[in-house]
């Protein structure tokens, strides 16, 4: 599944490639996110509680950074494993530009699951990833916004 957005922040473009690798701020962000921690110039390790539809589950995973170019774009690649109810992986593409009211962030992500969650339904799961991801993007500029004031 592809989920595709963008948001203009109003802040320099310095700034938020760098909240974008900030342990604490991630786990500020990320919906039902229990824990992160960075375990090398760019792999993190994470853990997230969270419900789709029926189905509740923590999930364990890594998020790795690939093709860096700092601070224009990079690629996150993460996978997740919530046991019984299944796994997910993909990648999230994200570029970062000057616009005149800051700094415009793009993202395009693919997704992939598997287990009972590929069972729950094609339509509820691109529901749920478009809010989560909606979520996340709203607490980060939140919160990139916030420590810049």
């Amino acid at each position: 599944m592809k989920i595709t957005g963008e948001r203009v922040l109003a802040v320099p473009v310095q700034r938020v490639w760098d909240k974008l690798f900030d342990p604490e701020t991630l786990k500020r962000c990320i919906p039902g996110c229990e824990s992160v921690e960075k375990e090398g110039d760019a792999l993190y390790k994470a853990v997230v509680a969270m419900a789709i539809g029926p189905l509740r589950a923590r999930f364990a995973g890594k998020l790795q950074i690939h093709d860096a170019e700092a601070p224009v774009r990079c690629r996150l690649v993460f996978e997740g494993s919530g046991g019984a109810v299944g796994f997910a992986k993909g990648s999230v593409d994200v570029s970062l530009a000057e616009a005149e009211a800051g700094t415009r962030l793009a993202y395009e992500a693919d997704t992939q699951i598997a287990g009972k969650l590929a069972q729950v339904g094609a339509r509820l799961i691109d529901s749920v990833a478009k809010k989560l991801a909606g979520e996340f993007f709203d607490r980060f500029e939140e919160t990139v916004a916030a420590g810049a004031a």
